[in-house]
């Protein structure tokens, strides 16, 4: 039985984390989740991954610096041993090192890294997780893009945490999370646990869309079907972030280091008093 958690403690800790994640990219299907869900989503990662080697295959949301942090200050008494952040998004690389670094998160890190290339270390981890784009121009193939380089960091075992849409109302939805959990078990994972319409997210454009937690888990012996990473097969690139948006980035690159906490002062003028021009 865990402890209980210090909401008011928690919450602050988290916020410390939204306030450094870069903002999201719509063109590559990046939508933040709520800050009160990242509370929850947050503790139910610890408690799954605890004391074990976690990959994120991307992560936007940051959820891989709140699990970290909310162990270090405290707040939580378990989580992962080990943290790593796959992202081809540089904002996000060198937002979770700067964090890990500022707070003395030494157990977590992050590398550039896209998942249309071969995964750079499989079978170096315990279990995956992963918020990808939702496929819903391409029936989940982005998705299962995502939980395949998963599969490959935990070597075709151990277990995986899969964030999708989740939405009774939507056939796209319905389809996308038939298709994820076929092609985890064609892959040696079955689904052990879902828990449904749990997050919500900053869209403005459908902001009653909400996601699922979907675990899966390997079929004894599944680590004998490894194979190589191998790139992605280009078959897979349509639609890939949305209705017509094929891949054609390798890597966001951070043009400037931000000072996340403060406004940039490209964002702001200031109109000083006595001012008769403003």
């Amino acid at each position: 039985m865990r402890e209980r958690v210090d909401l008011h403690k928690a919450i602050n800790a988290v916020s410390d984390v939204v306030q450094n994640r870069p903002r999201p990219l719509r063109d590559f299907d990046q939508i933040h989740m709520k800050t009160g869900d990242m509370v929850v989503q947050s503790e139910i990662v610890a408690d799954w991954a605890d004391g074990k080697r976690l990959a994120f295959i991307g992560d936007g949301d940051a959820v891989s610096v709140a699990v970290a942090y909310l162990k270090v200050r405290e707040v939580l008494s378990f989580g992962p041993s080990q943290i790593t952040v796959f992202d081809f998004d540089e904002r996000t690389v060198n937002a979770v090192k700067r964090f890990a670094d500022k707070e003395g998160l030494s157990h977590l890190d992050a590398q550039l890294y896209n998942v249309l290339d071969p995964f750079p270390e499989p079978g170096a981890y315990d279990c995956f997780y992963t918020n990808p784009p939702w496929g819903a121009s391409n029936n989940g193939e982005s998705v299962n893009v995502f939980v395949e380089r998963g599969i490959e960091a935990v070597g075709y075992e151990g277990d995986g945490l899969i964030v999708i849409a989740d939405d009774d109302d939507r056939d796209w939805a319905k389809n996308v999370l038939a298709n994820v959990q076929a092609f985890s078990s064609r892959t040696g994972f079955y689904v052990s646990r879902m828990q449904r319409k749990l997050h919500e997210y900053h869209l403005d454009d459908d902001p009653l869309l909400r996601s699922c937690n979907l675990f899966v888990s390997a079929v004894p012996g599944n680590g004998e079907r490894r194979v190589p990473s191998v790139a992605t097969d280009k078959s897979r690139f349509p639609n890939f972030y949305g209705n017509a948006q094929e891949p054609r980035v390798r890597y966001v690159r951070e043009l400037k280091r931000p000072d996340y906490g403060k406004a940039p002062d490209d964002e702001y003028r200031l109109e000083l008093l006595g001012d008769q021009n403003g």
